[in-house]
């Protein structure tokens, strides 16, 4: 495999870090420090000023990385559905590679897939009724 780019590498060491708890303990301790501070700086404009522009560029700056870690993330998950997709016999291929799809033929392949879903619902709902344990689902009831 190849090796990843500084600018990944870096990404999921900082995303990694800042997800733990240990990272959200020096945040906390950070913010407690300033707010004993207040009294001694005289709760001026200044005091206020710094927590302000240090957490406006850490947020700015977490927004990317966390992006692009979670990028990295989505697109790892759909390439291993692709090969469950792939790999599994009587699934429909056509199905690999839907996030390229537009929002209204993905609309239109998920309004399908309720309506299977409605139908096995009621089909069970049925089975019920009429005292039939919940059994598999012939083949034939599965290709609908």
């Amino acid at each position: 495999m190849k090796s990843a780019s500084f600018f990944t590498r870096f990404s999921k060491r900082i995303s990694k870090a800042v997800g733990h708890p240990a990272a959200f303990a020096v945040a906390l301790a950070i913010v407690a420090v300033w707010g004993i501070s207040g009294p001694f700086a005289g709760w001026s404009d200044t005091w206020q000023l710094v927590i302000n522009t240090g957490t406006t560029i850490v947020t700015f700056l977490m927004v990317f990385l966390i992006q692009n870690t979670q990028n990295r993330d989505t697109a790892a998950i759909q390439v291993k559905l692709d090969e469950l997709i792939r790999a599994i016999e009587g699934a429909h291929n056509a199905l690999l590679d839907l996030e390229e799809l537009d929002e209204r033929e993905l609309e239109h392949i998920r309004t399908q897939y309720e309506a299977l879903a409605q139908r096995a619902r009621e089909e069970l709902t049925e089975r019920a009724r009429n005292g039939i344990p919940d059994a598999p689902v012939s083949d034939d009831n599965q290709k609908n």
